[in-house]
């Protein structure tokens, strides 16, 4: 038996894959806990997880200030307003906690997320083998090959973290020597032996999620369906995609639920049903296509169903991930900010009706299932005892 810590920002979609890995180690004998924001993870965890709980104030703070500007800033700005205005300041107010709960629940093994980098500045300042959890495909990619100058800055702002840290800085010092588990597959990023060979494929990790709102089932419609969803973060940015999506959809021969605040969304057709938050993972089998940001989870769990997709990226990883559904063959690209009804119409509709999409997302489906998720990922931090 092993003692296995989580270290994860307070972002839900960074602690989701957490828990199906943590329940696959639980059930294997070890023990877990996770060191993270309360508000954030606690309603997340497994019952009864062992949640050992870093400081809410300043975390509060940075992610509204990201909430804020993420409607305004695009591009190389945004990348490094994410790491200037969020994830170094995020890391500084973590680490006095994380250190605090290694001590406290003396971990065998540390699994970090990505932008967690508290946790890998201690596990390397404890000298414990820990793990890079790179929850987004876009995490093992070099977004910043063809921007020398972005990523040099980017170099010394970790470098200052390490310093800070009482570390000697070292190439990508936010990561993993040991093992970085990126939930993608090939299908996803492209042939992964040009990675290093320590880095583990293992594909999604949405199993046993636990979800807690309610649906009205018996309002699915005969037919055609599908979700539309631009994710909880985003969603008062997306006011205008909102309506035209609506407006796209209204009196099509398809159902749209649209996981969206009713209060932005206002009046709309009968064939669109609006929801403030839907269970995401009941629903997905019971739909035939998804409409979405480019959120990593969300467009895994749609592929995981062999869902074709229509991606609207806005910021961060999601263009990245955008442009990997497209390469796949599994879906289409349309502009956030600028696409019109009548071309969302169309990319709807050509999701659903030609088969090409329905096939690539399927295959991509596969992969993932052959990939192990979850309890292969539960075997790389096994094999780090």
């Amino acid at each position: 038996m092993a003692r296995v810590l989580f270290v994860v920002p307070p972002l839900t979609g960074h602690v989701n894959p957490t828990v199906s890995v943590a329940r696959a180690l639980e059930a294997r004998g070890h023990q877990v806990a996770w060191a993270a924001h309360p508000g954030t993870v606690r309603p997340l965890r497994p019952a009864g997880a062992r949640l050992l709980p870093l400081s809410e104030v300043a975390p509060a703070e940075l992610v509204a200030q990201v909430t804020d500007r993420a409607r305004v800033v695009r591009g190389a700005a945004a990348l490094r307003f994410l790491w200037e205005d969020f994830l170094a300041p995020l890391a500084r107010s973590m680490l006095p906690g994380v250190d605090a709960a290694v001590t406290e629940f003396a971990p065998d093994v540390m699994a970090v997320d990505q932008q967690a980098v508290a946790g890998a500045l201690i596990a390397r300042r404890r000298a414990l083998p820990w793990a890079t959890l790179a929850t987004t495909s876009a995490g093992v990619v070099d977004p910043l090959a063809g921007l020398p100058e972005v990523k040099r800055w980017l170099g010394e702002l970790v470098a200052g973290l390490e310093r800070d840290a009482g570390l000697a800085p070292v190439a990508a010092g936010e990561l993993s020597p040991h093992a970085v588990i990126a939930f993608t597959t090939a299908a996803m990023v492209g042939p992964t032996d040009r990675f290093p060979a320590h880095y583990r494929f293992v594909g999604p990790s949405i199993s046993d999620r636990p979800e807690a709102a309610a649906f009205p089932w018996d309002l699915l419609r005969p037919g055609p369906r599908v979700l539309v969803s631009m994710g909880t973060v985003n969603a008062h940015a997306s006011g205008r995609f909102y309506a035209t999506a609506v407006a796209a959809l209204a009196g099509q021969p398809v159902q749209a639920i649209l996981a969206a605040p009713p209060e932005l969304v206002g009046a709309v057709p009968d064939n669109v049903l609006v929801r403030g938050y839907v269970p995401q993972l009941a629903l997905l089998p019971r739909v035939d296509a998804v409409v979405c940001h480019g959120g990593h989870n969300t467009v895994c769990e749609a592929l995981a169903s062999g869902l074709p997709l229509v991606v609207a990226p806005i910021k961060d990883d999601q263009p990245i991930v955008a442009d990997q559904v497209v390469a796949a063959g599994a879906g289409l690209r349309v502009k956030f900010g600028r696409v019109q009804a009548a071309e969302l119409r169309g990319a709807v509709e050509r999701v659903l009706t030609e088969p090409g999409f329905r096939a690539a997302a399927g295959r991509v489906r596969d992969s993932f299932a052959a990939a192990g998720g979850a309890a292969a990922a539960a075997t790389v931090l096994e094999k780090l005892l």
